[in-house]
């Protein structure tokens, strides 16, 4: 078994019933040829960098799955075939995957979905902060980018003025 990737656009005023059915059509291609899902993204509506097909926003998600390269070339087909997916990426991910490691990866990223839903619902009551780069940072560090200050000879001050 192959680790693959596939990112889709599809038009970004599909309801989500409809987003949901498309990427539930894509499990079940996956499923039915023996392939296993590890995980399923919605990235939600994006402003595109340019415009595809006369559409100037689009809807992402990600499905990251194992199996062979008839799964990939089915999925690719039935993409290729729908009106509604504006363009689509499938990426071969290093190394062979096996069923067990990627439904132990599943399993562990569902557990870990399940426990920050936990914590945020315990935390309900309170007050909800989010933590920025700047807070996470030690008081002593020095940033991470510094741009280089500027060195001037004299006769490069001298030179400035006329």
């Amino acid at each position: 078994m192959q680790r693959y990737e596939v990112v889709a656009i599809v038009l970004a005023d599909l309801n989500d019933e409809d987003i949901t059915a498309l990427i539930e059509r894509t499990q079940t291609i996956i499923t039915d040829r023996k392939g296993v899902i590890a995980k399923v993204d919605k990235w939600g509506k994006k402003h595109l960098a340019y415009e595809i097909k006369k559409q100037k926003d689009g809807y992402y998600f990600l499905i990251d799955f194992a199996g062979d390269g008839a799964i990939v070339s089915e999925i690719e087909r039935t993409y290729k075939i729908d009106d509604r997916i504006i363009k689509f990426m499938t990426v071969k991910k290093e190394g062979a995957a096996t069923r067990e490691g990627i439904e132990q990866e599943a399993a562990d990223a569902e557990a870990k979905r399940t426990q920050a839903r936990a914590e945020i619902e315990a935390a309900g009551s309170g007050e909800v902060r989010t933590i920025s780069q700047a807070d996470k940072a030690p008081k002593d560090a020095k940033p991470a980018f510094s741009a280089p200050k500027k060195i001037y000879n004299k006769e490069e001050l001298s030179t400035k003025g006329e």
